[in-house]
């Protein structure tokens, strides 16, 4: 079995090696807690390792995406339209054309050659139906697509209003093989806040059953595998 690594130390020893190839992660957090600073350093390692990648952004600009690499000091530059691809998805057209999309973006991952691909947040495409029912159908389908291309794809999406280790729908992470859950630990005494990370499910892979607190820095991702937060 396969695997490859998502670029941030700590995080992959708690997936027991590294995410399997061609597989589905949601990762699942609040405002705040970095999931899309997580999508950029799984793409950037991608990148590192000479693959082809995809960001498809349904909240942020092209722009503000390549901003956040800067930002970070990721030298991305030379990738760009090359084996570097952001493209934003407007959810309202998506909404417009939704079955044209959902044949068009297999065929441009597999035109592209991406071997890494991002959506975020996924919980927007989720919101645009409305009836249950249909959500979970059209999902399903959505995620069974995706499973057909030679890629491992990164799912990010908010939590509940109601339950912290649940993605806004309480949907992708049982389509989903890999499922990590961002959250804020506040203590009693309310000193500091601290951010920790968790590996809920991992199908086909023992993984870590701990929670562990991470750290996010200006050019990277720490997950503090050894420590604890308790």
């Amino acid at each position: 079995m396969e695997r490859i690594q998502f670029g941030i130390s700590g995080l992959d020893e708690m997936f027991g090696g590294g995410l399997i190839k061609n597989s589905i992660c949601s990762l699942i957090g609040t405002y705040g807690t970095g999931k899309t600073t997580f999508a950029l350093q799984f793409i950037y390692e991608g990148l590192r390792n000479g693959e082809k990648v995809i960001y498809f952004s349904l909240e942020e600009r092209e722009d503000r995406i390549y901003d956040l690499m800067e930002d970070r000091k990721f030298r991305v530059g030379k990738f760009r339209d090359e084996s570097l691809f952001v493209i934003k998805l407007d959810p309202t057209d998506f909404n417009l054309s939704i079955n044209s999309i959902k044949k068009d973006l297999p065929d441009l991952i597999t035109q592209i050659g991406a071997s890494r691909v991002v959506i975020d947040p996924i919980s927007l495409f989720e919101g645009l139906f409305d009836d249950p029912s249909e959500r979970r159908r059209e999902m399903f389908y959505f995620t069974e697509l995706l499973r057909d291309l030679d890629a491992t794809f990164l799912l990010t999406s908010e939590t509940s209003t109601t339950d912290l280790y649940s993605s806004k729908y309480g949907l992708i992470e049982y389509l989903s093989d890999t499922v990590v859950v961002l959250r804020y630990i506040r203590p009693k005494d309310l000193t500091e806040v601290h951010t920790s990370i968790e590996v809920v499910k991992m199908r086909r892979s023992n993984h870590s059953r701990e929670i562990k607190p991470y750290e996010i820095l200006q050019n990277r991702v720490n997950v503090y595998n050894e420590a604890s937060v308790f």
